[in-house]
């Protein structure tokens, strides 16, 4: 669950030295460099590991580790290159178990697949909730197009990493996807700066559009060079639509 963000500025090249934690918490951190009004920040989104697993019951607990599992497998190997047993050994169970949480393959993939866009939104929204005033859309565009998004394949936007592969899908699969999608692009359009006006939304689908098929080009060539590029290219781009 996510719980907060902070944002700080690098005066210097080195150690970041980050907030005091309250040290009862575990916590877990997302970072990715914005660069605003000629300055470099470190966004970091803090998180705490759920705590619900002591207060379920053993079963509740497995289901919840088989989809976190999946949910990480779908982004990282696609829904075709995930099996339930890979799946399954991964969670450290059995093959067997399998069907005492699931009615078939495809009912995981589609809950795999909520799981993924909700931790994909949600993120999003920390990210926006945590930039300088005015600056919510141009931090998601670049965080989005980052090379630490980039390079996440596995724990990033499951739509940039997915997204060739959802229309073979089962319906429940596409059903779980196709509400993420409306929500980030919701997400989206309420950053813009005519929001209320006709066309922010119209705005958000193709700013949508272009970071989702900018991240898929730039992950999928093999220059480094090329991949930053790319993203650059897109950011500047679209930069007015933050403006």
């Amino acid at each position: 669950m996510i719980v907060g963000a902070l944002v700080l500025p690098l005066v210097s090249v080195g150690m970041i030295q980050q907030n005091d934690v309250d040290a009862a918490a575990t916590v877990l951190s997302e970072s990715v460099c914005v660069h605003i009004n000629s300055k470099w920040y470190m966004m970091t989104i803090m998180k705490t590991k759920s705590t619900k697993h002591t207060a379920v019951g053993r079963k509740e607990a497995t289901h919840e580790r088989i989809v976190e599992v999946a949910a990480r497998a779908i982004r990282r190997s696609g829904y075709g290159g995930t099996g339930v047993a890979d799946i399954m050994k991964e969670a450290g169970l059995t093959h067997g178990g399998f069907y005492a949480h699931f009615e078939s393959r495809d009912a995981l993939l589609a809950e795999a697949g909520d799981r993924a866009g909700a931790e994909s939104v949600a993120l999003a929204a920390r990210v926006a909730a945590a930039a300088p005033p005015g600056q919510a859309l141009h931090v998601m565009m670049q965080a989005y197009l980052s090379s630490e998004h980039i390079e996440a394949i596995e724990t990033g936007c499951p739509v940039s990493a997915l997204g060739s592969e959802m229309p073979r899908q089962a319906p429940e699969v596409r059903r779980a996807a196709t509400v993420h999608i409306k929500e980030m692009i919701d997400l989206f359009a309420r950053q813009m700066p005519n929001w209320g006006q006709a066309h922010a939304h119209e705005q958000a689908m193709a700013l949508v559009c272009a970071l989702v098929g900018t991240t898929i080009i730039a992950r999928a060539v093999d220059d480094p060079k090329l991949s930053a590029a790319l993203c650059a290219a897109a950011l500047k781009q679209f930069t007015p639509a933050a403006a």
